[in-house]
C-alpha cells in the first residue's frame, strides 16, 4: 500500500478546486450586493411611472445621464480592492489604512466634480429637444441625486477596505440597507406623504440621496465599533494627503473607470442611434438590455471576486497559484454562458411576455433575446478576464482593448449593419446587437490572449 507523503503538494485540479470555492465565498455576497444596487434602478422606474408617464421619461433620462458618470468614479475608487486585498496576502496591515484614507479624499474631490456635472446639464436637455416640463423634472431629479453622491462614493472606497479584507458581505449588508430603505422613501418623496409635496419623479432623487447617507453613515458607525475592524480604525489610523499614495491609486484606478465608462456610455449611444427606428423598436431593446443586465450580474460578481482573490495572492507571493486561478477562471466563465445562452435563447418569448403586452414590442424583444444569448460566451469571457488582470494590477492595456472593440468596431459596424446597405440589407436594431457579438468576441479574444501570456516575477 503506498502512502501519499504528508508534505506533497497537492494537484493542479485540488488547488482549483480550492481556489474555486474561495472564490464562492467571496463573490456570493458580491452577487447580491450587485443586485440589490441594481434593484434601486428598477425601484426608482416603476416608482415614477405610477406617477406618470412623463416622470417614468424624465428618470429614464436622468438616469442615462448619471450612470455612465458614476460608473467612471466607481471603477477609480475599485483599484482600493486589489491594492487593500495585495496588502492583507502580504501581510502588510500597516499600509491598509494609509491607502483607505488615500482613497477616501479622492471620493470626496469626485464627489464634487460630479455634482458639479450632475446639476449642469441642462444644455444637453435642450440639445436632445426635450420639452420644457420633462427637462424641469430630470434636470431636478439629478439636483437631487446630486446631495447623496458624496455617500456614494463614500461607500465605494469603504468598500475597498472591507472588499480587500475578505469581508464582502459588509457591502452585501449596506447594500441591502439602502435597498429597504428606498422603497418607502420614494413612496413618501413621489406621492406627498408624511405632509411632504408631492414630487413625482424629482422625489427619486431625494429618496436615492436619503437612502444613500443613510447606509453611509450606518457603515461608519459600524467600522469604527465592530471589534472586526478594531485593528483598522478609521479615525484611530488618520492619515493626512499623500500625493505619492493618492497618484499610484489614479494610475491604477483611472484606466478601470474609463473601461467602464467606455462599455456603459457605449450602450447609451447604441439607444440614441436607435431612437429613429421608433418607439418600439426602443422599446425592445430596453428590454433585452435590462433582463441581460440581470444575467450579467453572476458573471460580473465573478470577476470582481477573481480580482481580489488575485491580487491576494501575489501579495502572498503564490504566483503558480494566482495563474493557475486566472487560466482555470476561462472554463467558470464558459460554464455561466452555458447556463445564460440556452435560458436566453429558449424563454425570451416568456421573458419579453414579463416586461410587456405590446406584440410588437415583445416581437422585436424576441429577436434581439436570440442575439442576446449568442453573445453570452464574449460577454461573460470579456468581463472575467479584465477581472483577472485587474487582480495583476495591469489596467492601461485592458482599457485601450476595450476602446477598441466597442468604440473602433462595435459602434461603427452597429450603425453601418443597422443604417446602411454596404455590408448588408439594413437590419434594423439587430444591426447593433450583431455588431456586439463582434465587438465582445474582440474584446473577450484580446483579453484572454492577455491573461494567457501574462507574465509576472516569480
Amino acid at each position: 500500500m503506498t502512502l501519499t507523503p504528508k508534505n506533497s503538494v497537492p494537484s493542479p485540479i485540488t488547488q482549483t478546486l480550492h481556489e474555486w470555492k474561495a472564490l464562492a465565498l467571496l463573490g456570493a455576497p458580491i452577487l447580491v450586493a450587485q443586485l440589490a444596487q441594481m434593484a434601486n434602478g428598477v425601484i426608482d422606474t416603476m416608482m415614477a411611472g405610477h406617477a406618470s408617464a412623463r416622470d417614468l421619461a424624465a428618470v429614464g433620462i436622468g438616469t442615462g445621464i448619471w450612470g455612465p458618470v458614476l460608473l467612471f468614479f466607481i471603477g477609480t475608487l475599485s483599484s482600493l480592492q486589489p491594492l487593500v486585498s495585495g496588502h492583507r496576502g502580504a501581510e502588510d496591515n500597516g499600509r491598509i489604512m494609509p491607502v483607505t484614507w488615500q482613497g477616501i479624499y479622492i471620493a470626496l474631490v469626485s464627489s464634487v466634480i460630479m455634482a458639479a456635472i450632475l446639476t449642469h446639464v441642462r444644455p444637453i436637455f435642450v440639445a436632445l429637444q426635450l420639452d420644457a416640463q420633462t427637462t424641469d423634472i430630470a434636470q431636478g431629479y439629478l439636483d437631487a441625486l446630486a446631495w447623496g453622491i458624496p455617500a456614494v462614493l463614500l461607500l465605494s472606497a469603504l468598500r475597498g477596505l472591507t472588499d480587500g479584507l475578505g469581508h464582502t458581505r459588509v457591502i452585501m449588508m449596506f447594500s441591502l440597507l439602502s435597498t429597504v430603505l428606498n422603497f418607502p422613501l420614494n413612496y413618501i418623496f413621489i406621492f406627498g406623504k408624511l405632509g411632504l409635496p408631492a414630487m413625482g419623479g424629482i422625489g427619486c432623487g431625494w429618496a436615492t440621496a436619503l437612502s444613500n447617507w443613510t447606509a453611509a453613515i450606518a457603515l461608519l458607525i459600524y467600522l469604527n465599533c465592530s471589534k472586526t475592524y478594531a485593528n483598522f480604525h478609521l479615525i484611530g489610523d488618520w492619515v493626512k494627503p499623500y500625493w505619492i499614495d493618492i497618484k499610484h491609486i489614479l494610475q491604477l484606478g483611472l484606466p478601470i473607470g474609463f473601461a467602464m465608462f467606455i462599455e456603459i456610455s457605449m450602450f447609451c449611444m447604441i439607444a440614441l442611434f436607435l431612437s429613429p427606428l421608433g418607439p418600439n423598436v426602443i422599446a425592445g431593446h430596453q428590454i433585452v438590455l435590462n433582463a441581460i443586465s440581470l444575467f450579467f450580474m453572476v458573471p460580473l460578481s465573478l470577476g470582481m471576486a477573481l480580482t481580489l482573490r488575485v491580487s491576494f495572492l501575489l501579495g502572498a507571493e503564490e504566483q503558480h497559484k494566482a495563474r493557475l486561478l486566472a487560466r482555470s477562471a476561462i472554463f467558470l466563465a464558459l460554464g455561466i454562458s452555458c447556463v445564460n445562452a440556452p435560458i436566453l435563447f429558449f424563454g425570451r418569448d416568456l421573458i419579453a411576455s414579463l416586461y410587456t403586452d405590446d406584440t410588437d414590442v415583445r416581437a422585436i424583444a424576441t429577436q434581439l433575446f436570440s442575439l442576446g444569448a449568442l453573445f453570452q460566451i464574449a460577454d461573460v469571457t470579456q468581463v472575467t478576464m479584465i477581472n483577472v488582470l485587474r487582480g495583476y494590477k495591469d489596467t492601461k492595456l485592458p482599457m485601450l482593448i476595450m476602446l477598441l472593440s466597442f468604440w473602433g468596431v462595435c459602434l461603427p459596424l452597429g450603425y453601418v449593419l443597422t443604417f446602411k446597405d454596404w455590408l448588408h440589407a439594413p437590419m434594423g436594431a439587430a444591426g447593433f446587437w450583431t455588431a456586439l457579438i463582434v465587438g465582445l468576441a474582440c474584446a473577450a479574444t484580446l483579453l484572454s490572449s492577455r491573461v494567457l501570456l501574462f507574465k509576472t516575477r516569480e
